[in-house]
C-alpha cells in the first residue's frame, strides 16, 4: 500500500481496506529491511508512529480525517521535534532532542500525517551529495554506489526506496531538486516565505526554505497545501491565504509558454541529460504548450554570488554552537576560550569548517564591501533576469543537474565540481522563486533524469499542473528501483 499515491492510500483508509496502524507498521518494517542498503534515516521513532497512527484512525472513524491522515511520514533531520532527536547530519547535534516541534511539524502532525522518522542529510544542509552527514553517507535506491543528492538526500531516498510516501526537505541552492532528480522522485521548493522557517534549524536564512518529497506532483501538491501558511514566529513567513495547490492540478496545458534560458543549453549538460530534457520538453509540445527562448544573462554569476552570501549567512547561524549551552562539547579544555576551539573543531565537519572560514573572511573588515554587498547586487541582477523571463513565458524549463548521479567519493576531493551540480538550481533559491523537479527518463547506468519547472512568485499551482499533467502521459515517476 506504501506504493501507491496519497489518494488511494487515503481512500484505502477512509474504506476501511487498511488502517494508518497497518500502513505505519508496513513503513517501519520496510525501514527495517531497507534501510541498511540506503542508510537514509538517522532515527526512527516506532512508539511514535504507532500512537500517532492509533490517534489517526480514530479521525478516520470519526469522519474528521483529511488528505494527509493516517500516511506516514518523513522529516528531514534539519526539522526540531518535540522528544525525538535532531541532529543536522552532524557530530555538534548528535545527541540533542528539541524542546519544541517546527511549525512544518506543528502543521503535519495536526493534519494527521503519522511521523516514522528523521532522515539523513548533509551536516547542516551543506553539500550537493549526501556525503557529509556525521552519520555515513545516504546512498541512491536506483544504484547504491552513486550519490541521492543532498543535502535533503536521506528524504529523496526514503521515498525513493519506497520507505514513505511522502517526505519534508529544504533548499537553499537546489537541496530539494537535485536529490529528487537524482532519486527518481518529485520534488518541489515554493517562493521564499510560503513554508515557515520556525524550527527549522538556519544554515543560510535568506535562501533556506521548506519543501515536499513525493511519488508526483499531485503528491507534492497535497503535502505542501499542508505545510505552507503564514506564522508569525518566523518574520520571513509570509502573510497569505493558505492555498490549494491540487485544485487546478488537472488543467489542460493549451497555451502554456515554457522559456527555455538559452544559458542552461549551452556546454556543461551531459549527452544523456541533454536527451532526457528534450524528450520531456517535446512531451510538454503535445500536450499543447509552446516554448519560447528566453535569456538569463546572470546566470552564470549564481554560484559565485551563492557561495558568498550563504557561507556569510551560515558563519553567523552556527556562531551559537559554542559548547556552552547545548550541542558537543570537548572532554578536555584548559579554559573557556579552548572549550569554544576544541568544542567546534570536534563537533563540525570539513565542509561546515570550510563554509564557516569563507563566510567569516567576506563578512570581515574590508571585504564585507568588495564581497558580500557587490554579491547582493548581482543576487538583484539574477532576480531581474527572471522577471524579465517571465515577460515572455509562464514558466521556464531547465535541466536539474548536468548530469545523472555520481558515484559515492567521485567529487568529494575537488568541492569546486561539487559545487558545479548546483549550477541549474542555485539562480532560483537567490531570486525566491518556486521551482520543481519531475522525472523525464533515465540516462547513463539506468540512472533518473529530472527537469526543472521554475514559475514566478507564487506559482506552485501551475507548476504543479504542468508537471501532474506530464505524468499523466508519461509513467517516469512510477519507476521504482530494483529490490525496492
Amino acid at each position: 500500500m506504501i506504493d501507491s499515491s496519497l489518494k488511494d492510500i487515503a481512500a484505502a483508509l477512509r474504506d476501511r481496506k487498511v488502517s494508518a496502524v497497518e500502513l505505519a507498521t508496513e513503513s517501519l518494517a520496510r525501514i527495517e529491511a531497507r534501510n541498511p542498503k540506503v542508510n537514509a534515516f538517522v532515527t526512527v521513532d516506532r512508539e511514535g508512529a504507532l500512537t500517532a497512527a492509533r490517534a489517526a484512525d480514530q479521525r478516520i472513524a470519526a469522519g474528521t480525517a483529511g488528505p494527509l491522515t493516517g500516511i506516514p511520514l518523513a522529516h528531514k533531520d534539519v526539522f526540531c521535534t518535540e522528544g525525538v532527536r535532531t541532529t543536522c547530519g552532524s557530530k555538534m547535534l548528535a545527541n540533542f532532542v528539541s524542546p519544541y516541534d517546527a511549525h512544518v511539524v506543528t502543521l503535519l502532525r495536526q493534519a494527521g500525517a503519522v511521523m516514522v522518522g528523521k532522515t539523513n542529510m548533509d551536516e547542516f544542509a551543506m553539500g550537493s551529495s549526501n556525503e557529509n552527514s556525521h552519520f555515513g553517507p545516504t546512498r541512491n535506491p536506483w544504484h547504491t554506489d552513486t550519490v541521492p543528492g543532498g543535502s535533503s538526500g536521506g528524504s529523496a531516498a526514503a521515498v525513493a526506496a519506497r520507505l514513505v510516501p511522502i517526505a519534508t526537505g529544504t533548499d537553499t541552492g537546489g537541496s530539494i531538486r537535485q536529490p529528487a532528480s537524482l532519486c527518481g522522485i518529485t520534488g518541489i521548493k515554493p517562493t521564499y516565505g510560503t513554508v515557515s522557517r520556525y524550527g527549522m534549524i538556519a544554515y543560510a536564512s535568506s535562501l533556506d526554505q521548506g519543501g515536499a518529497f513525493g511519488y508526483s506532483a499531485e503528491d507534492c501538491a497535497l503535502l505542501l497545501s499542508a505545510m505552507s501558511g503564514h506564522d508569525p514566529r518566523d518574520s520571513t513567513s509570509l502573510e497569505r491565504d493558505t492555498e490549494d495547490y491540487s485544485a487546478a492540478l488537472d488543467k489542460p496545458l493549451a497555451g502554456l509558454r515554457v522559456g527555455l534560458p538559452t544559458e542552461f543549453f549551452a556546454a556543461g549538460m551531459s549527452d544523456d541529460v541533454r536527451a532526457a530534457v528534450d524528450a520531456a520538453i517535446a512531451e510538454y509540445r503535445k500536450l499543447g504548450a509552446t516554448t519560447v527562448e528566453v535569456s538569463l544573462p546572470n546566470a552564470r554569476l549564481a554560484i559565485p554570488a551563492y557561495y558568498v552570501i550563504a557561507p556569510a549567512e551560515a558563519s553567523s547561524n552556527l556562531s551559537r554552537f559554542d559548547g556552552v549551552r547545548y550541542g558537543h562539547r570537548a572532554a578536555d579544555y584548559s579554559d573557556l576560550n579552548d572549550m569554544y576551539c576544541k568544542s567546534r573543531a570536534q563537533g563540525f565537519g570539513d565542509e561546515v569548517k570550510r563554509r564557516i572560514l569563507v563566510g567569516t573572511y567576506v563578512l570581515s573588515h574590508g571585504y564585507y564591501d568588495a564581497y558580500y554587498i557587490k554579491a547582493q547586487k548581482l543576487r538583484r541582477l539574477i532576480a531581474n533576469d527572471f522577471q524579465a523571463a517571465f515577460q515572455k513565458c509562464d514558466v521556464i524549463a531547465s535541466p536539474v543537474s548536468p548530469s545523472v548521479a555520481f558515484g559515492i567519493g567521485e567529487k568529494s576531493g575537488d568541492p569546486v565540481q561539487m559545487y558545479l551540480s548546483d549550477i541549474y538550481t542555485i539562480a532560483v533559491n537567490l531570486a525566491g522563486l518556486p521551482a520543481l523537479s519531475h522525472p523525464a527518463g533515465f540516462g547513463s547506468g539506468d540512472l533518473p533524469v529530472g527537469l526543472q519547472l521554475i514559475g514566478n512568485y507564487f506559482g506552485e499551482a501551475r507548476l504543479l499542473n504542468a508537471a501532474h499533467q506530464f505524468q499523466q502521459v508519461t509513467d517516469w515517476h512510477a519507476r521504482v528501483p530494483a529490490g525496492f
